[in-house]
């Protein structure tokens, strides 16, 4: 069944704003340059070519003057990460050290909770369930672990990219999903399922390996899949469309476990896919990403 979070107390989400420093929570992720009493970086909601990203210190602010896009640090929060705003507080909350105060949802507040929340909750249990598939069942162990282990992949570097595996049977994740009170319109609207003319769901990503998509906060937007059967009429990969929180242009595959390597660098390597990212990441080479679902 769905899991509510509890709503943050009013004093702790002032602790919060006061606390969070636009400079300190935009560096994070964009390299900032000093300009006059301001600073500016290339914008990370578009493909910037030259500084347009604007981040003032006194107004706690931030804008893009070529895409509009900026806001608060919550309101960078919430834009960069796809959160939700009690999401955004707490994250902020993590970064600054400050204690959560939550109360518990009223029914009503329970029943507003977004589309998008629900379709996050939804991608961490699938993320746990190809897990265990791959770790916890004999074809899982033989079929999904197996490929990786041939590819010469770690298991320490199996379980930090959180890989896992959609058993053969065309819809056991979803019928999994469902019976653990999971709603069909979320497994559809998140692309990990596959509605049919006839009416019945299918699972997207059976008889494949899967790769999870991870924001640079380590939110699961999205899933990758690879068959492992020679089959000319199906496609090698096949990744998950676009949705409510999902939009290729604004991920890249290995952000979030090349992050801290990519601020140390000053630069980062992209390479063509997932397998590719692990690959490098094992090698010690970590400022490297993909594109994410693209050719």
């Amino acid at each position: 069944m769905y899991k509510f979070a509890p709503m943050i107390d009013r004093s702790t989400t002032i602790k919060i704003q006061e606390a969070a420093q636009i400079v300190d929570v935009v560096s994070d992720f964009v390299t900032l340059k000093k300009s006059g009493a301001n600073y500016k970086g290339l914008c990370p909601f578009h493909d910037d070519r030259t500084p347009s990203f604007m981040v003032s210190p006194a107004k706690n602010y931030c804008k893009c003057f070529a895409c509009g896009k900026g806001g608060s640090p919550v309101g960078f929060i919430m834009e960069h990460e796809q959160l939700s705003y009690p999401d955004a507080l707490r994250y902020l909350a993590k970064k600054y050290g400050i204690q959560i105060e939550e109360r518990e949802l009223t029914a009503e507040e329970r029943a507003a909770q977004s589309e998008r929340e629900s379709m996050f909750i939804l991608n961490e249990w699938a993320l746990r369930w190809f897990q265990r598939q791959m770790h916890e069942t004999p074809d899982g162990r033989a079929i999904g672990l197996s490929y990786f282990r041939e590819r010469g992949f770690r298991d320490d570097i199996i379980q930090k990219f959180q890989l896992g595996f959609c058993p053969k049977g065309r819809d056991v994740m979803s019928q999994s999903a469902m019976k653990e009170g999971y709603k069909e319109q979320y497994l559809v609207g998140t692309g990990l399922s596959i509605k049919r003319e006839d009416g019945s769901v299918v699972d997207r990503f059976w008889g494949r390996v899967i790769f999870p998509v991870h924001t640079v906060s380590g939110k699961i937007v999205a899933f990758g899949g690879r068959i492992l059967q020679n089959n000319a009429k199906a496609a090698k990969y096949v990744n998950s469309p676009e949705s409510e929180i999902y939009h290729k242009s604004d991920h890249l595959y290995g952000i979030y476990f090349a992050k801290q390597a990519i601020i140390q660098k000053d630069f980062c390597i992209m390479v063509e896919g997932y397998l590719d990212v692990i690959s490098l990441h094992q090698a010690g080479i970590k400022n490297v990403v993909a594109s994410s679902g693209t050719s």
